[in-house]
């Protein structure tokens, strides 16, 4: 495994190693070699240093998966920039906000993507946001030559790395949340990735959910420390599968959603393997039920499932591998990743013991260095450095992670997450909502489904589920926010201080 102290110097020793060797390939058979990457994003970077982007120029990008953002992400990082990359999914509410708060001096769109208007979405953020220039990327990203680029700057003498990603989380508050990256931070993630799954040159990876996820860093970064290559996808699904079979997918990613559709598919088509090649589907960001770890082990073949836990915060903290036993395959998250430290604290502060649950805290090398809203760091980060997660769980005997629950009202849709409290609030601007309150059901295609239960102000007159879905689309809401489910009830559950049980309201509606 090759390592290296920055981002950029990984993409150049990658080159010099191995530079025939693939690097990534797409649906319509498009393919670079590591050679290749480097020299594409070389000339990326000089086409964006002549619009004037250089060391420290903050630049949000929101691209779909595709070779062009892989190309640009490495470009910016020979830069020297600051790089926000935004989920495809998020909309004028969420990009907003985080061009604002980060300072943005660019914002990349494609002109459009799945039928949504990024540019004109664009150009609305822009208008509200001065100072703000657009890149609209047109299937090419700007050009130039690579000879008039200015020398790489050299590592700090000393201290911390540089921040040069922020990565937002997608929704545990009211508003997203950026979590402050190093190329440190991120490496450490990428490491975690190769030495749990046992990456190899002939690996072939499948990049198919947003490459500006967290994860999608990860996965780049995985490719170039261990030679292996991805298969970018923009859009999941029929294609999707079908291009991942022919370039040959050894790790079919990415979680509980896309293993179900791979099974699908198998059992659909029958006979031969769908992936002959595969050896083992790695998960994360969504519950799984364990009997989907066997029937993937059984009908598509490899090790079955192999997941792990972490966050935007801290990435790829635990990991299971896939020479581990079936059930623990099954039924946890792997155990903690090299340099990460897991401990389970109960509710007055104390050390859980294995099979107790309590909070999961973390501390490791890819641990965030904060938020770039630092007002939120005091509660989020607790004694000697530990990263409070918000989430539930315990420790078995022999160090496997166990996730049972959260402590954040937060709903995991399809690995990620949504705000209950920012649907309400919402909500409770409605004329024709006097109460509300958002939970997530268990939904085995999304691993938790958006119900909202509403109190009427008027009884003859309820809120109907085609108004709901189009006031918060007039919200600028997220797609993958909106709620899948209306329940109307004549009062919401409240325990002695008022406050809205949300356990009774998730009881009643699973059993009803």
């Amino acid at each position: 495994m090759i390592d290296s102290r920055s981002v950029w110097s990984l993409v150049e020793s990658r080159a010099e190693a191995t530079p025939g060797a693939l690097f990534a390939v797409d649906g319509r058979d498009r393919a670079l070699t590591f050679a290749e990457y480097r020299h594409s994003a070389l000339r990326s970077a000089a086409g964006l240093a002549k619009l004037g982007i250089g060391a420290g120029t903050v630049v949000s990008w929101q691209l779909p998966t595709a070779l062009e953002s892989l190309v640009l992400a490495a470009a910016l990082v020979r830069l020297g920039a600051v790089q926000s990359p935004i989920l495809p999914i998020l909309r004028e509410r969420e990009v907003g906000f985080i061009v604002r708060q980060t300072h943005a001096h660019w914002l990349a769109v494609p002109p459009s993507f799945r039928g949504f208007d990024h540019a004109a979405m664009a150009r609305e953020v822009a208008a509200g946001t001065p100072g703000l220039e657009l890149l609209v990327v047109d299937g090419a990203l700007p050009d130039a030559d690579p000879a008039s680029l200015a020398p790489v700057a050299g590592p700090a003498a000393q201290g911390e790395p540089e921040v040069g990603w922020i990565f937002y989380t997608s929704g545990t508050t009211s508003e997203p949340k950026g979590a402050r990256h190093t190329d440190a931070t991120l490496m450490a993630v990428g490491r975690a990735m190769v030495e749990r799954l046992g990456l190899r040159p002939d690996d072939r990876v499948a990049l198919v959910f947003p490459f500006t996820h967290v994860g999608g860093l990860g996965w780049l970064l995985a490719g170039l420390l261990s030679g292996c290559a991805q298969i970018v996808v923009p859009i999941f699904g029929p294609d999707a599968i079908e291009a991942l079979a022919r370039h040959g997918v050894t790790q079919a990613t990415a979680g509980t959603a896309f293993h179900q559709t791979y099974l699908a598919a198998q059992r659909q088509r029958g006979g031969a393997p769908i992936f002959p090649r595969v050896r083992a589907f790695p998960g994360g960001g969504a519950p799984k039920p364990p009997a989907l770890h066997f029937d993937v082990k059984r009908e598509l073949g490899g090790a079955g499932i192999v997941s792990g836990y972490g966050l935007t915060e801290c990435p790829v903290a635990t990991m299971g591998s896939p020479g581990d036993p079936d059930e623990r395959l099954a039924h946890t998250e792997g155990r903690a990743t090299a340099g990460v430290e897991i401990r389970i604290a109960r509710p007055d502060g104390s050390a859980a013991a294995p099979g107790q649950d309590g909070e999961i805290l973390l501390r490791g090398p890819q641990l965030c260095r904060g938020y770039l809203d630092t007002a939120l760091d005091a509660h989020a980060f607790g004694a000697q450095g530990f990263f409070r997660s918000g989430d539930l769980g315990h420790l078995t005997e022999d160090g496997y992670l166990v996730v049972t629950g959260r402590l954040k009202d937060v709903i995991i849709r399809k690995g990620e997450n949504v705000s209950a409290k920012e649907i309400e609030d919402l909500l409770h601007e409605h004329p024709k909502v006097a109460e509300a309150a958002v939970i997530g059901l268990q939904d085995l295609e999304r691993g938790e489904r958006v119900c909202a239960v509403v109190v009427a102000k008027d009884p003859s007159d309820p809120l109907t589920f085609d108004e709901l879905v189009a006031f918060l689309r007039g919200r600028k809401l997220a797609t993958h926010k909106l709620p899948e489910q209306l329940e109307l009830a004549s009062e919401l559950p409240r325990n002695s201080t008022g406050k809205v049980q949300k356990n009774a309201l998730r009881s009643r509606l699973a059993t009803g």
